[in-house]
Order: structure tokens, then sequence, then C-alpha cells
């Protein structure tokens, strides 16, 4: 049976068929929808069917995309306040033209004035805007100085960079068979033998562009079966055949006892390993520093489990092969970089690296990497090579920067402060609350700092939120995914399961999409290199598109799934000259890296306590006695997103601390009451969720609150300090080569809220140590 068209009338309706992305968030999953469209209105949104990913299946944030759309509090045309109305709710609009004026109009001015360093630009995660954050610093508003304003970098770029540097790039995901229509039926594929899960929760966060539910399919339908290290026991976790519950922060050790097991009993491939990998000597050396007996003591997960986990992941039963899916907690650790190496020399030592159900790599493609950007901004004359080594970070911190050629976030909070080695004096925010949002930490510090260094500050944003209230002057509207046609690719393109389009299906606000902003902007201050590319059609065919498609026969066959092959290794395709082997310097996977060495670094990976612990500070440990984790995912929020849809919110109403029954009872603390959760950083309150899940000498908090129904003025900012876990994570606990931070390994104290010690209008009290 033929495929439906993009485009039909059925019964009185235009339906369209679309692939979902952002705005609202998601990861670039791109699951496919139907949009029911009537008299110029989004009626009614449901899955398509005919999907090759998700095949009908939608989760709650999709359902509701309709409730965001037409929102009471959403932001349909251009605002703007006099600079003196920073903190207050004294909007004004404007047209969208003389929207974009008065931005060309303070752009030149700053540039002109103080230089284009003087403009820094920040993204947040997951949206859209994630593919085109560099490419609009550089090339639109011609500023190096882009922000990703997460402490240490710590989401997906330590991962991307363990890969670029150990191996050459191709990121490795699940084979989940997202590269054939017919998927789980393909003749080509066989299903992982085993899923190792580490620090991933897929079904919710279906992260990085991975289709979280393809898991419980494989398990379902192909007989896959699971490891999961995570210190939670989630659902995922609980039909796990090993849950390693590790102690929050102590990964790397973790992983490398499992090689150590792997290694010792000669469970590793020893062909792989001769063949496509460098090092392993001195990898088998180092993990003799790691049985499980004394990672038992480190990790709390006993030794038992440790050795079994390791033999399962490396059997081979009948030539099949397993999959590691690693997630955020990888990134936010500030030993994440040494999990990474760890991680991929599990992959690699045991032949697990693009097979059929083991890892998939993702072809190596100059167009999306960052070093070919910066030559396209050099040779287009936006950025010069005297601008971009302005960066700020670049020089303390030239692992993180070399690579993704962006600021290093830390420094920039130490420069928006200091005003060293100059000033920041514009901002602009495209999808990114870098002031209540999920993603910064020590974020009062940030607020005081950005108010006091920006002169003139813009956001695109669907709503206004703690970020747009306290620091901008201008807020420009951003179109829902329903509402303009992109084009997602997972994985950011670093592993491309599929090419879909996203249809645009009606018009409500007068504002752009983010890669419509980037191109209006850029037309207007480099005019000669944005004519070429001045529309988003155009944009694809240049640099996203592949060969021989454009954006018609894309938006007709609705999407595109590249040709799987693997071992591309054995087949010179994962070198730009075409030979055999990886982009590394030894052309190897490199388990004795190189380039960690030159950076100053241990080249083999190693475990290192988290800077406050029981281990690495006891004395401090007495006085907050419980180790912090944080980042768990919903199904009805992405991070800070979805909290004012009032179907969403009422599944999950409040910031919710997770703690062992026991440890609850021990504090005077019941199911439901607010406890404050303390460390030296400050308190913020959450409502306490009794499970069992966790550690009894572990607590999970909630990330990214804020309440849009609270009051949007200063000194509230929509509540954003009561409740955000954010708000008391230290700056820069980062590690030695600038990744990584604590959001997943801190320590803290948990206390119930009473009239007594909440006499300060619901909002915290001030920290009780100074940031560090």
């Amino acid at each position: 049976m033929a495929a439906k068209p993009w485009k039909r009338e059925e019964m009185g309706e235009t339906i369209v068929r679309s692939c979902a992305w952002s705005p609202p968030g998601c990861h670039p999953v791109g699951c496919g929808v139907q949009l029911h469209v009537k008299d110029g209105k989004l009626v009614d949104v449901e899955g398509d069917p005919e999907h090759p990913i998700n095949r009908g299946a939608l989760c709650p944030r999709c359902l509701a995309i309709k409730d965001v759309v037409y929102h009471k509090d959403r932001i349909y045309r251009p605002q703007i306040r006099d600079r003196a109305d920073r903190g207050k709710n004294k909007w004004r609009e404007i047209s969208l033209d003389e929207a974009m004026d008065l931005l060309e109009e303070k752009t030149r001015y700053f540039r002109d004035t103080y230089g284009p360093e003087s403009i820094v630009v920040f993204c947040g995660t997951g949206r859209e805007a994630t593919m085109y954050h560099n490419e609009l610093t550089f090339m639109s508003f011609g500023s190096p100085n882009a922000c990703y304003a997460q402490s240490g970098w710590s989401c997906y770029a330590p991962r991307v960079s363990s890969v670029a540097y150990l191996m050459g790039g191709g990121y490795p995901e699940i084979d989940y068979a997202a590269r054939y229509a017919d998927r789980y039926d393909h003749e080509g594929w066989s299903a992982p033998n085993y899923i190792l899960l580490w620090g991933k929760e897929p079904l919710k966060s279906n992260a990085d562009g991975f289709w979280g539910h393809s898991v419980v399919d494989m398990m379902k339908d192909c007989d896959t079966k699971l490891i999961v290290a995570d210190p939670r026991l989630t659902w995922i976790a609980s039909k796990a055949d090993v849950h390693l519950q590790l102690r929050p922060g102590t990964d790397a050790a973790l992983a490398l006892s499992l090689l150590n097991v792997i290694i010792n009993e000669d469970l590793y491939d020893h062909d792989a390993v001769e063949k496509w990998t460098y090092g392993f000597e001195a990898l088998q050396e180092r993990v003799q520093e790691y049985p499980p007996e004394k990672v038992e003591k480190i990790t709390w997960v006993p030794a038992e489990q440790i050795y079994d986990a390791a033999r399962k992941y490396a059997a081979h039963p009948e030539g099949k092969h397993s999959a590691i899916g690693w997630g955020l907690a990888v990134d936010q650790n500030p030993n994440g970089i040494q999990v990474g190496h760890a991680l991929l020399s599990l992959i690699a030592i045991t032949d697990n690296m693009d097979v059929p159900g083991g890892n998939t790599l993702g072809l190596p493609t100059k167009n999306d990497t960052n070093v070919d950007m910066i030559s396209r901004a050099m040779e287009a004359d936006t950025v010069s090579k005297q601008l971009f080594d302005k960066r700020i970070g670049a020089k303390e911190f030239p692992f993180v920067c070399d690579l993704m050629s962006t600021n290093h976030p830390d420094s920039v909070l130490d420069t928006l402060e200091s005003f060293e080695p100059y000033r920041l004096r514009m901002g602009v925010f495209q999808s990114s609350n870098v002031v209540g949002g999920a993603i910064s930490a020590a974020q009062t510090r940030w607020l005081e700092a950005m108010k006091n260094s920006f002169e003139f500050a813009c956001a695109t944003e669907i709503f206004h939120n703690p970020t747009t209230m306290a620091v901008c002057d201008l807020v420009i509207p951003l179109k829902t995914w329903v509402e303009h046609d992109t084009l997602v690719v997972s994985h950011y393109s670093f592993n491309i399961a599929f090419y879909g389009m996203c249809n645009k299906a009606i018009d409500v606000v007068e504002g752009y999409s983010d890669l419509e902003f980037m191109i209006e902007v850029g037309k207007r201050l480099f005019p000669e290199y944005w004519n070429e590319v001045n529309t988003p059609a155009k944009y694809f065919e240049k640099y996203l598109l592949p060969p021989g498609e454009t954006f018609e026969t894309l938006q007709q066959k609705h999407t595109i799934q590249p040709e799987e092959i693997y071992r591309k290794c054995e087949k010179g395709l994962m070198r730009f000259d075409g030979g055999l082997g990886y982009m590394s310097q030894t052309g190897r996977i490199e388990l004795w890296s190189h380039a960690y060495s030159n950076y100053g670094d241990d080249p083999l990976p190693y475990f290192v306590e988290p800077p406050r612990s029981p281990i690495s500070t006891p004395e401090l440990f007495k006085e907050y006695p419980l180790v912090l984790t944080t980042g768990g995912r919903s199904y009805t929020s992405f991070h800070s997103e979805h909290r004012q849809i009032d179907r969403l919110r009422q599944q999950v109403k409040w910031p919710l601390l997770e703690l062992h029954p026991d440890t609850a009872k021990s504090l005077g603390i019941e199911d439901g009451d607010w406890a404050w959760i303390e460390n030296p950083f400050g308190r913020v309150k959450q409502k306490a969720s009794l499970t069992y899940s966790l550690d009894p000498r572990v607590v999970h908090a909630h990330h990214g609150w804020w309440y849009p129904e609270d009051d949007p003025e200063e000194p509230s900012l929509y509540g954003f300090r009561k409740s955000n876990i954010n708000v008391i994570m230290p700056h820069k606990a980062i590690g030695k080569l600038g990744f990584g931070d604590t959001f997943k390994c801190e320590i803290c104290k948990v206390y119930k809220v009473t009239d007594d010690n909440d006499l300060d209008n619901h909002l915290p009290a001030p920290p009780v140590l100074a940031q560090v």
C-alpha cells in the first residue's frame, strides 16, 4: 500500500504529516505525527503509523502541542520594554520589522563600538536551535562567543568529544534497526543480546535522538536483555537482569572494574583488539587497580554483580553482539571524560563496535563539524582568526574549546562578573533559560552577573521565563514545530538514523523559527554570505540533505533512511582519506589516548572521587550526610519546559525529592511533606516522594523547576529560587580538562519545611557559603 501524501484533505480537515521536534523542546527523535487542521486552526494531533521509527506512538508532550500553541500566556508578537524596567512585567508589543530593526541597530552599535567579542549568544539544550548555535554566533552575529551555559559543558559534548578524540567521530548508539524500513524484521539485522544502559533512562528522555521505546520493543519481541547502571531503580532498571545500583559519581571505577573482569577472564575479542585498538597492554595494566572486590567498597555495587554484568555483556552467544547506551550521567561527572573512555574501551575490546546488534556508528561528515564551520566563517569574513582567538575560556580550557569551538561556560560566568578579559555588553538568548532553567548552575550568580554586564539583551522564546523577565529588553516569538518547515536529523547529524521533514501546518505568531531567525539576522548583517542560503530550503539543500535530495523530494518522501553499513572501519568509510581504520592519530580506537596525553591528562581512564563525597570530604559529609543526585526525567516536561501546560502539570504538579522511607522516617518527613535540600551553596525545597528505589544514603532531586503561576517580577521571577536544584549547584566543579560537573554527585542534608524555618516568604535562605 502506497504511503499517504504529506498533505491531504479528509472530512473537511487538512491533515499534514510531519515530524515533531522543537520548540517546545525535545531531542531530535523526529517522531511522526499527523496534524489535523480545520479553518486554519490545529484541532488534533495523532501519531503517524507510517513513520519508520515511532510507528504511531507518541509521548504526552507531543499530544499536548495544541495546548502550547494556543496557550493564553504565549508570546504572539515581539515585545519590548525600557532597560530601567528589567525585572518588571512592563512589556509592550511592536511589529516584527521594528523588532529586527532594533536588534540590527543594537548589534551594529556594540560591534562597532566595543568589538564583536562584546556580544555573547546563548543556546539551550535539545531544541532545534542546538543545530545552529555556532553558526548563528559566528556567521549571523559575527561574534566569537557562543555559550552553552551549563557548568563543564556537561551535556552530550563530553561524550561526543571522547569519541572525536579517541577514534575520530561517528557517535556510537544502540543498534535498534533504525536505518531499516522493515526495522526488526530485516534480515541483515540481529537484536542485541544485552543492552547496557549507563546513566540513561531512554523511555522518558529519548536521549540525543534515540527512540527510547525501541528498548521495550527489543525486550518484548527480540529477546534482548538488559543491564542497567543507575543509582535509581527506574522502571527500566526493574526489568534488567542486572541492576548496578552504584553510588553517584563512581561510574569510572565501575566501568574500569567491568574491564578488569573482561580482560582478566579473557572474555575480550583478540582479533578486534589486535586490529582496531591501540594501547591494550597499558589498559590491561591499569585495570588491575580496579578488581571488583575493591570497587564494591567504592561504588556500593556487590562484587558478584560486577562479575555477572561483565560476563553477560562480553558474551557472544550464537554470534550475537551487545550494545551500550550511555547517557547524561557520563557527562555530569567531573570524571566523565574517563567514564566515556572506559565505556568506549568496553565496546571496542568486545567487538561490539559497528556491528549488528552492537553500537552503530555514524559516518564522519565535514559540513556539520565545528572546525569546518569556523573555516566557513573565516572564509566568509564574518569572524577572523584574531577574533576567534578571543573567545572566552579558549586559553584556559583548550581541550573543550578546541573541539567545540564555543566558549567555556564557566569562564563566561567569570567574565560576566569580572569584566575580564573584556566586558560582555550584549546577550542573545536562543531557546535558553539560563536563570531559571535546567542547564546552568549557581543561577543566582548568573542572574546578578548578566544584569550588571549586559547593556542590551534579546531572546527568542515561546513563553516568558525567569531569564526573559530578569534580563531581556526585547523578546521575539518563536514558532512551534507545527508552525514552520524544518529538517530533523537524529543525533544532530552525528549518527543519522533518518532525515525527517517537519512540515508547517498553521500560522499563529508574528515571529521566526530558530533557523529563520538565524537566516534573517545573517541577511541583515552579512548579506554576501547569506544571500546564497536565504531560505530554510536552500540551507537544507546546501548543508544537511543527502546528495541528490531536495527540500521538495524530502517533503514528498517524508523520511529518508540512509543505508546501514556495518564495520565501516574495514571498508575505508571512517576516514576522509578513504584509508582503513579511524580518524584518530593512530588510526585505531585509542585505549591509550595521544590526545589526552597532549592536553596534559592521563592517557588511560582512571577514577577520582567527586570533589565532595563521603570519601573526599568526610568532615563535610558529617554535616551533609546524604549523596545528592539530580536530573531524572519525567514524561511530561522537557527539562524546565511545559510547566504551564495544565494537563501535563496535573501529572507532575510539584518538584519531587525522592528519598528512601527509612531515611525519611529518621528525619521526621512523611510522603508529600515539603522538605529543604541544603548543601554548602544554599537550599531549595521540594516535595518528599518516598520510594524504595534508592539507597537510603542517596536522594534524588528534580531539576529545572520554576513556577509560571508565580509572580513574574523581581524578586520572585516566577519563583525560580524556591525549588530549582540548579540554584544550589556549584560553579566550576569541573574535571581537569574542563568537561563535567557535579549535578549527579553532590552532597546535602534534608530536613522538613516548617513555619519556623520558612519565615522568608517561601524564598530560600541566602547561600550558607560563598560559591567557588
